[in-house]
């Protein structure tokens, strides 16, 4: 026991060390993915199948539970095997054959003449060249004959080969058919009543070079014979929903069988060739999604957490998919047979393009409807309808302004899928009814569920990842938010401060491409931290006492550079999202405290160390970051000038966004210098409304006075022209 038990430790051990290891625990969860996966592509979650097999005899009746219209394999075999052997077979004609089998007889014909017509020889001679010259044995008597010359018969014999032949090669001989036409041209040379001999040379002479001209040609046979079974369409046989396949106490027979199959009730085998098919097409698949990110997105494919969360609403759908497949409605079988219509595919797209990516939901949710459809059993309708679903939420996500936009998302969503359950419908050539009532109940359902999947799974999905979507980002812009009511209320003149800044960010982030939403949040957030001590900051400071002037500046600076820290205290406190903590705590960077340095310059010459009066950092590392701290400053700079004139406002905006890149405060984050030049223009554009020339208006008392003054002249005048 203690062995075991030390064995079992060191495998527990080794199963942790291993899942300590990041190429394990990704691998383990693709491997988990794919198998989940191919279990929903493959397995029916809802089995109603029978186990009856050709021979046995039913135990129950079995009806069709829907109509189904199936081919006929056996009889479309049967008629296409009909055709096939319609077509006869092909040959290839050999025309020289003719020539050359009329020239080999003419030949010894005119060499037999030629012998017999040599002067000075006897018929033993004659006889024994004869035998010579024919490539056959005759008989003696035959050589006999045909030693005496007799041109009439020669000729005679001559001309009846020439004849016979060439009409039996015109039609044809073949393998099959030589025998029967050297027997019916011999035949006729016996009806022409020559001399035995010459009968008996005439007959050889056929039976010797008499062959085929004509020649089988498989190849063309085969093509002829594939064209008239393909021409055969298949036979197709409807079996009526409530039709009986089989009664209690029937035999199985195979067209039972094949009922059984058509309607999906035959339980059958492991089907081994779909499940290793659906493997491989889901492996594929799997290649094509991570060499796309490995691609295009490498933040993304190195993000283990954000590969998990695109695994789990992929099955999660996928699931949801399966069940909704798996209902079949009694009542109304046609209406329960459009069910997939109702796959929220749109769910699947609002939560990748909300969560982790656009491009990549608009790719994933490709795949996802490729899946839906073979899930489906083929049927494309279901495939393109949660493509369009899915393709629509993608987009009415990818701007997310207000909360407002999740629920005209769910809107959208059900309008394409209506318009593209009607278009599938027509292509289908189903009843206009079912079409209209199947696209507005079908397709209203889906954007409804793709809309309330989205906004109850976010939350968890967020917390689980630690992911800060616009959804968050767009509740916590609320003014209603529990810690911008403390700033408002606490630190009144930073809240204002920091509404100005969230514009003047927003619109620089839009022009630079960056992300305007976080950055205009984290601009309402990134002085959260001087609620602790408010009127130590200029903005909160109702009279003209000011706290600092009876402090040392090494205490000033502390109290200014710590509300940093205290930000990000209370950011933990509340629960902000670790972007926005970021920005908070990157806001200033490594930034000089300028004026208490040179206050303390001023009292304590120059030992002083810079270093004490500087942020602690650290620098902006990305480009939201140093947006907020450029317009963190120009917001504060601006609101102090006296004499706000556009080239004056235009020239400290320059100013502080050379100053800060010559600090070195912009080395951390990729903004260019076009950029720099952009974000000049936005916050000049946003600042020119905030602080434009205003007409001023008179003294409302004195403009009083100057008109009594100008009406009772006015009177005046008049009666002096009366009395004139």
């Amino acid at each position: 026991m203690p062995f075991f038990g030390s064995m079992r430790g060191k495998l527990l051990n080794g199963i942790l060390f291993l899942f300590k290891k990041r190429r394990f625990r990704r691998g383990s969860a693709a491997v988990l993915f794919f198998l989940l996966l191919t279990f929903f592509m493959t397995v029916d979650i809802v089995p109603n199948k029978v186990n009856l097999q050709p021979g046995q005899v039913s135990r129950e009746n079995i009806f069709a539970p829907r109509t189904v219209v199936y081919e006929d394999r056996a009889k479309t075999e049967e008629k296409r095997k009909q055709a096939a052997e319609s077509i006869s077979p092909q040959y290839d004609r050999r025309e020289e054959v003719e020539a050359a089998v009329i020239k080999d007889i003419g030949a010894v014909i005119q060499r037999i003449g030629s012998i017999q017509q040599e002067a000075g020889s006897s018929e033993e001679e004659r006889a024994r060249k004869i035998a010579g010259a024919v490539p056959f044995p005759l008989s003696e008597t035959a050589l006999r004959v045909l030693s005496r010359p007799d041109p009439e018969s020669l000729e005679s014999l001559n001309k009846a080969i020439s004849n016979l032949v060439p009409g039996w090669m015109k039609a044809g001989v073949t393998g099959e058919n030589l025998g029967s036409v050297v027997e019916d041209v011999n035949g006729k040379i016996s009806a022409l009543k020559l001399p035995k001999g010459y009968t008996e040379l005439g007959q050889g002479l056929v039976r010797h070079y008499l062959r085929p001209n004509l020649f089988l040609d498989p190849e063309k046979t085969r093509l002829l014979q594939a064209a008239a079974r393909e021409s055969v369409p298949p036979v197709m046989v409807t079996i009526r929903k409530e039709e009986k396949i089989i009664g209690a106490g029937e035999v199985v027979t195979a067209d039972h069988m094949q009922k059984l199959e058509a309607l999906g009730l035959s339980r059958g085998e492991v089907p081994w060739r779909a499940i290793i098919g659906n493997s491989m097409l889901i492996a594929l698949l799997m290649v094509v999604v991570l060499f796309y990110l490995y691609q295009q997105n490498r933040e993304i494919y190195t993000n283990a957490g954000l590969l998990y969360l695109l695994g789990i609403v992929v099955l999660v759908i996928l699931a949801v998919a399966k069940g909704i497949l798996s209902i079949e409605l009694t009542r109304s079988p046609a209406f329960g047979a459009l069910l997939g219509y109702m796959v929220p595919m749109g769910a699947a797209g609002m939560l990748i393009a909300i969560l982790i990516d656009s491009r990549l939901a608009v790719l994933v949710v490709s795949v996802m409807s490729l899946l839906l459809a073979l899930m489906a059993g083929g049927q494309v309708n279901f495939g393109v309808v949660g493509l369009a679903g899915g393709i629509t939420g993608v987009y009415s996500v990818s701007k997310l302004s207000q909360r407002g936009d999740l629920a005209r998302a769910g809107f959208y969503t059900s309008a394409a899928n209506v318009a593209a359950i009607m278009v599938m419908g027509i292509i289908s050539n189903a009843s206009p009814g079912l079409v209209v009532s199947s696209a507005f109940i079908l397709g209203i359902t889906n954007g409804i569920l793709s809309s309330i999947l989205t906004n109850g799974s976010l939350p968890y999905l967020e917390n689980a990842f630690g992911i800060t979507s616009s959804v968050r980002l767009l509740e916590l812009s609320q003014p209603s938010n529990p810690l911008l009511k403390r700033l408002l209320t606490e630190a009144p003149g930073t809240y204002h401060h920091s509404i100005l800044v969230g514009n003047l960010a927003e619109a620089a982030a839009e022009v630079v491409g960056g992300e305007s939403l976080l950055v205009r949040v984290a601009a309402y957030y990134h002085d959260v931290g001087k609620i602790k001590r408010p009127y130590f900051f200029i903005e909160n400071q109702l009279s003209n006492d000011n706290p600092h002037d009876k402090i040392a500046p090494t205490l000033s600076t502390l109290i200014l550079t710590s509300h940093v820290r205290d930000g990000l205290e209370l950011a933990r406190e509340y629960k902000l999202p670790q972007a926005v903590m970021d920005i908070i705590e990157q806001h200033h960077g490594s930034s000089l405290v300028t004026y208490f340095y040179h206050k303390a310059r001023e009292n304590g010459g120059d030992n002083i160390n810079e270093d004490e009066f500087r942020y602690e950092g650290p620098k902006p590392q990305t480009k939201e970051a140093a947006i907020v701290m450029l317009a963190d400053s120009v917001e504060a700079a601006v609101r102090s000038m006296q004499n706000r004139t556009h080239g004056r406002i235009e020239g400290l905006v320059r100013k502080i966004l050379r100053d800060k890149l010559l600090d070195g405060q912009l080395d951390k984050c990729d903004l260019t210098f076009r950029d720099l030049e952009n974000i000049a223009e936005a916050f000049l554009k946003v600042l020119s409304g905030i602080f434009h020339s205003r007409v001023e208006y008179p003294d409302l008392t004195k403009e009083m006075e100057r008109r009594k003054s100008r009406h009772g002249g006015f009177n005046k005048q008049s009666a002096g022209r009366g009395s004139a």
